[in-house]
């Protein structure tokens, strides 16, 4: 217990001597600053500001690479993840980290879970890693959701007006607020550059398939072209693939219908077998 406690301490005081020497800010400073930033105001957990202190001072010393430098850059951009590419995996290995710190009281008390929590410390680190793909994917796929509606407008707005402009922000007022907020950055940027360039800008941002074959319509309408025979044929495809996915969808319910089935039907049958020996219990009793 005395040499738990010493740890405890001695981990305490070289944190605040190396918190003194590199120059950490204080805790209520990098809340406060934290807090600016964030949209709801709440107060941010004393750990996170913790962690996020460590990670910016760890995120000057991992190399990375231009390319994967600048396909993180984007992601985490296209993610709404306000973090340098270095700080964003410093704060992946600083949460792995944390967890990997759990092995020292481990191999003190039960060394078998040491194993358990490096195991447990490497998902950590992929998990929090992948965070910002898996949100640019919940994004994408939203976006792609609405898609369908996007080709179906402009098929009929390009009977009446050309002016790719108002009919993309006549479209941000009824859509998702994913594709809303691209939408906007796309017509802000139109504003202030070329229409063409806005558009693939656009794609490059989200990076579906499905968004490539509107901004490519889009682009040929800029450039002269009627574009409403392709737009009916885009807004065929899109929903025949709108189907493919509902049918998918559809597939995996009956599975999950099974498992429950078989469960009421366990429960059902534990009704009648406790019945059953209630009745025999009772039967026993009178005849003795």
């Amino acid at each position: 217990m005395r040499i738990f406690i010493l740890l405890i301490g001695l981990s305490f005081g070289l944190y605040f001597i190396a918190a003194d020497r590199l120059k950490i800010p204080y805790l209520k400073s990098s809340k406060a600053i934290m807090n600016l930033g964030r949209s709801d105001r709440k107060l941010t957990q004393t750990i996170e500001a913790l962690i996020m202190d460590l990670s910016i001072k760890l995120s000057k010393f991992i190399p990375m690479d231009r390319y994967k430098k600048n396909r993180l850059s984007a992601t985490l951009q296209a993610a709404g993840i306000k973090m340098t590419p270095e700080c964003y995996q410093a704060h992946a290995i600083i949460k792995a980290l944390l967890v990997g710190l759990l092995v020292i009281p481990c191999i003190m008390i039960f060394p078998l879970i040491a194993i358990v929590v490096l195991v447990l410390a490497v998902l950590v680190y992929f998990k929090e890693y992948q965070k910002a793909d898996n949100q640019m994917q919940e994004k994408r796929e939203e976006i792609e959701t609405e898609l369908l509606r996007l080709v179906s407008t402009i098929e009929q707005e390009l009977k009446s007006s050309r002016d790719v402009l108002s009919i993309l922000e006549s479209f941000k007022k009824s859509t998702t607020p994913a594709l809303a907020d691209e939408i906007s950055i796309t017509c802000a940027d139109m504003r202030s550059g070329g229409y063409e360039v806005a558009l693939m800008r656009w794609e490059a941002r989200v990076n579906s398939p499905m968004l490539s074959d509107v901004v490519r319509g889009l682009i040929s309408v800029i450039r002269g072209d009627d574009g409403v025979m392709y737009f009916q044929m885009l807004s065929h495809d899109f929903k025949q693939a709108e189907l493919r996915k509902l049918k998918a969808q559809a597939q995996k319910i009956p599975g999950k219908i099974r498992i429950f089935s078989m469960i009421m039907l366990m429960c059902f049958i534990a009704t009648y077998l406790i019945v059953i020996a209630v009745q025999v219990i009772q039967s026993l009793g009178v005849m003795f």
